[in-house]
């Protein structure tokens, strides 16, 4: 059966027994251990180059200091997968899953909002640059972005702070899984409210977004109306727009619908069990699709930073004019062992 419901039934003496409301995970289980591993793998090598490109770029734009932020964040939820892995395989205990709900799960939605934000700023800049491709006086300089930057990481590390702390025990049960089983009762609250915050900050940011590129592609029209020419490049940067605004609708818009209805349904008792278990389900689905993001990223840098780009096939030509004489080498190598 893969639903557990919750209620009540009268034994012998009359006391009333509660069933325990929880999915039965023997299927999907397996499915989103897999999952996460071929994500944990791709997204820490894309990851890891894009942060090898990026340490030899200097930060004198406030578009590169956005995208090393980006790509800081992305690197922190894809060690997130690690314990996900964990926590879905027969190697669990109770005191790593509690590790799990007040750290590993903490650091996930962290970073995920940075990244939003982030990419919000992107767009932000990006429109600048297509409304004032100089510059002007009022523009803001890397250093700003700089403590812009540090000002969003310590906001939203100390608005998600409590959802480490408030907790009311070290101990769960062999096969809990909630991580709202633990929490106390402000943690409950607190959880809400961080609830509604975020959704605040994703849906302000993808309008934020989504107005950006509309007056980006004004913009690029009334270019192209003015010189004709120049037709290619616009077709060059729309596809550089439905990119972005593609990796936000696939990846974040659908756990926000669903994000609401189901922390009511840990935090209150506000809906039957199948409910609360179709819930679930949603989550984990919708949750698995934000994960892409840290994957999707890393095609971003390539497509709108022409540093990012110029670098990585800078460093990958040395790579290759290496490796021949690498080889040579130890081929001597190994003649003068033989010999």
């Amino acid at each position: 059966m893969d639903l557990n419901e919750t209620g009540s039934f009268f034994n012998s003496s009359n006391s009333t027994v509660k069933v325990k409301c929880a999915p039965d995970r023997r299927n999907s289980q397996m499915i989103f251990l897999m999952f996460y591993t071929i994500l944990f793998i791709a997204g820490f090598l894309m990851n890891s180059l894009a942060i090898w490109v990026f340490f030899e770029i200097p930060s004198k734009s406030n578009f590169i200091v956005y995208l090393k932020n980006t790509v800081m964040a992305d690197t922190l939820m894809i060690l997130t997968f690690l314990f996900k892995i964990i926590v879905e395989s027969q190697f669990r205990t109770p005191r790593f899953q509690i590790f799990v709900c007040q750290v590993s799960s903490v650091i996930f939605y962290l970073t995920m909002y940075i990244s939003i934000i982030f990419l919000m700023l992107i767009s932000a800049d990006r429109y600048q640059k297509a409304v004032k491709p100089f510059g002007h006086p009022g523009t803001c300089r890397p250093r700003t972005a700089k403590i812009i930057s540090a000002t969003i990481w310590l906001s939203l590390f100390l608005l998600v702070l409590p959802n480490m702390l408030l907790f009311k025990g070290s101990s769960m049960p062999q096969n809990e899984r909630k991580c709202s089983s633990l929490k106390t009762r402000l943690g409950l609250k607190w959880h809400e409210i961080v609830n509604f915050v975020c959704q605040i900050i994703f849906w302000g940011s993808l309008l934020i977004i989504v107005v950006c590129y509309i007056l980006i592609s004004r913009e690029l029209y009334k270019s192209y109306q003015k010189i004709r020419g120049s037709s290619r490049h616009s077709k060059k940067i729309n596809v550089n727009v439905f990119l972005v605004l593609a990796i936000f609708f696939v990846c974040f818009v659908p756990f926000h619908f669903a994000r609401i209805p189901y922390t009511l349904s840990q935090t209150r008792d506000a809906f039957k069990c199948s409910v609360q278990i179709a819930l679930y389900y949603i989550k984990e689905s919708t949750l698995s699709m934000i994960a892409l993001n840290a994957c999707f990223d890393p095609l971003i840098y390539f497509f709108l930073c022409r540093s990012f780009k110029k670098m990585l096939f800078t460093k990958l030509n040395i790579c290759a004019k290496r490796l021949p004489k690498l080889q040579r080498n130890m081929h001597s190598s190994n003649m003068e062992t033989s010999l």
